[in-house]
């Protein structure tokens, strides 16, 4: 971003592509975290966890992921919208298993279990997680169900974890699968960050790109960014990434809130409607005639 140097960052602070280092640990991503932490050690099935687009579900995954030890085994499937043979194949090559090219379906189904047995000889625990599964058929969520059959008497040996928008649910709801359903054992619906979570998550988001300075966002102009955004961290991105390149061209180093609503206007996301505009121009300017503050 050509905004870099003026800020004095290393890097770019409002990027969409998920990274752990800019891990924000507002409440409903530390909730969700919580349950899953504890699902996962009490060898649970099934896990479900559900948001609307751009609320963190991918970073919240890759969290995931990263928090486990050497003695898990992991898969990382982006995009399950898959049929069952190519899922179970996609899911044998994120496990590393051999031997495994050119089976059908039933084959691959017992190489994957011979494989589960495997890891449990050597007390190695299996994990899975699916990104985007409001796409997966249901045919394939029926295969991925058989996988968790397998068991010991203390947990299952194939632990799914499913990252889904919440159409997943309307999709979980058909009978055809109520068998799924009834092994999700912990679940959690991602909710969107409050103003003052937006607030420090602009500054959050500066300070790991590397800015030391004052305040770049000022009240007034994360007031829009929160409002415009509805606490969505992937809109609140956009917007602050554009309400800086706007920043910059003026050579300021603090964004206000006509920079802010000059971002709003240029992201269709938003879709805001005249009298939106009103009642946000108006309550802007009573923030900045009352001087309230962000953060103490």
């Amino acid at each position: 971003m050509i905004y870099i140097n003026h800020f004095g960052m290393r890097e770019p602070p409002f990027g969409i592509t998920p990274d752990t280092s800019f891990f924000f640990d507002c409440k409903s991503i530390r909730e969700a975290l919580n349950t899953l932490a504890v699902a996962v050690a009490g060898g649970e099935g099934f896990i479900k966890i559900t948001g609307e687009v751009g609320t963190g579900k991918t970073l919240l995954c890759r969290k995931l992921l990263a928090t486990l030890d050497p003695s898990w085994v992991s898969a990382y499937i982006p995009n399950p919208d898959l049929d069952p043979r190519t899922l179970l194949q996609a899911l044998i090559d994120e496990l590393d298993i051999k031997g495994a090219e050119g089976l059908d379906r039933h084959s691959l189904l017992k190489i994957i279990n011979h494989a589960l047995l495997d890891c449990a000889r050597r007390k190695k625990r299996v994990i899975v997680c699916l990104d985007e599964c409001q796409a997966m058929p249901i045919e394939s969520m029926e295969a991925l169900r058989l996988l968790t059959n397998l068991e010991t008497e203390k947990r299952k040996l194939l632990q799914v974890v499913l990252f889904g928008q919440p159409e997943l649910d309307d999709k979980l709801s058909q009978t055809s699968i109520r068998q799924l359903r009834q092994r999700i054992t912990f679940q959690y619906r991602l909710g969107r960050l409050t103003f003052n979570e937006v607030a420090q998550y602009l500054e959050h988001r500066m300070t790991v790109a590397g800015y030391s300075g004052d305040r770049v966002f000022g009240s007034a102009a994360a007031w829009v960014i929160y409002l415009a955004s509805g606490g969505v961290p992937r809109l609140v991105n956009i917007l602050a990434n554009k309400a800086l390149m706007l920043a910059y061209g003026r050579g300021e180093r603090r964004v206000g809130w006509g920079q802010a609503m000059a971002a709003v206007r240029d992201t269709p996301a938003t879709r805001w409607s005249v009298q939106t505009w009103t009642w946000l121009a108006l309550a802007c300017a009573v923030a900045s005639a009352a001087g309230w503050m962000l953060m103490t």
